[in-house]
């Protein structure tokens, strides 16, 4: 009896860039600290678009591979062949459509925000207010909002008056920056996140602990969503 065909399984583009570059760097012998080609100039000489190069990047920057200088460029932190696996890397290496980094982040960001809500002070809410400045400012120039995005989310934290975590983020912002750049980058979603932050932001505001955790779960649930729907 014949075999059944089987279905063709494609790996994301942002993948195929990503081992593209890895295979440069190899071919070139480039070394730490040698700048790479601008993410413009990757993504005419790979035939892609800038996001998928912008993605690969990020994956590539998660695995201690290149460093993203916003505003400078990208440079080579570390040959793919000096890569030594670790239990950490293996973490944050993993999808950014898989279940658990968003199950990570909810769990984390969830809580934190609630204490924000708790125990703020006006030097965080003015943190967190500049950083929405930021972000609006990217959007409207054509950006994705990443940095604020970032600068947003690390405010938060830094409100809950607890070190610990600010430890564990430190330890897990690799994963959460891949996460938050795959949704961010996706078409039209930047000012959807702008406007969850800002309701966000209301809550903690407000100290109203319930409103600001719900908003908060609600912003991580529709990003994951919307993550894992485009990699399918």
């Amino acid at each position: 009896m014949a075999e059944p065909l089987q279905p063709i399984t494609r790996s994301p583009l942002y993948e195929v860039v990503a081992q593209r570059l890895q295979e440069f760097i190899a071919g070139q012998s480039l070394r730490p600290g040698d700048r790479l080609l601008s993410e413009r100039e990757l993504a005419e000489q790979l035939g892609v678009s800038r996001t998928s190069v912008r993605q690969a990047l990020t994956a590539l920057r998660v695995k201690g591979i290149v460093d993203v200088r916003h505003g400078d460029g990208v440079y080579l932190r570390q040959a793919p062949a000096d890569l030594v696996p670790t239990l950490a890397s293996e973490v944050a290496n993993a999808e950014i459509d898989h279940p658990m980094i968003w199950e990570v982040r909810e769990g984390v960001e969830v809580q934190a925000v609630r204490l924000a809500a708790r125990r703020r002070e006006p030097e965080h809410l003015d943190a967190m207010r500049s950083a929405l400045v930021a972000m609006e400012r990217s959007i409207a120039g054509g950006g994705d909002g990443v940095d604020g995005d970032r600068l947003f989310h690390r405010a938060i934290v830094d409100a809950t008056g607890n070190r610990f975590f600010g430890f564990l983020v430190d330890l897990i912002s690799d994963a959460m920056d891949r996460t938050s750049e795959a949704s961010l980058t996706l078409p039209g979603r930047a000012p959807i996140s702008l406007q969850a932050h800002r309701e966000i932001l209301a809550a903690v505001e407000e100290g109203d602990e319930d409103a600001a955790a719900a908003s908060m779960r609600r912003h991580i649930m529709v990003s994951a969503e919307m993550v894992v729907g485009q990699q399918r």
